[in-house]
């Protein structure tokens, strides 16, 4: 399990935590399963919304899959002073271990637009002891 944090102009902080899901992946077919679970706080006076994600994820052969979309699980959270927003998500890749990063576009209620970046992630099958 690991955990980053990251502060923006804003006072947005993001704190992921990962974990790998053996029971959804299949070394064998090259198919490894991650969960990640992101807390955003936001900190700051203003509310702001989460309107849009982007991710960037690199599995072990460097090989980079991006993904965009709106808000995250469905929803666009509106996040007042102080309050945070957690959700879980997953990945898979086709190594067992990799990288995540990304930015989330938020606006806040004075409707300024900006950018909270995601610092980077590992993603990592957890070695066996025999």
């Amino acid at each position: 399990m690991e955990q980053n944090s990251s502060m923006n102009p804003h006072e947005i902080s993001i704190m992921v935590r990962t974990q790998y899901l053996s029971e959804q992946s299949d070394p064998d077919n090259h198919q490894f399963a991650f969960a990640y679970t992101v807390t955003i706080r936001n900190t700051g006076q203003s509310s702001v919304q989460l309107i849009a994600r982007h991710w960037l994820i690199t599995d072990g052969d460097n090989d980079v899959q991006e993904v965009r979309g709106l808000g995250v699980i469905g929803q666009q959270p509106l996040l007042r002073s102080g309050e945070h927003f957690e959700y879980t998500s997953w990945a898979t890749l086709p190594t067992p271990a990799g990288t995540m990063r990304g930015e989330y576009f938020c606006v806040t209620e004075d409707a300024q637009f900006f950018q909270a970046p995601i610092p980077e992630f590992a993603l990592v099958m957890p070695r066996t002891l025999h």
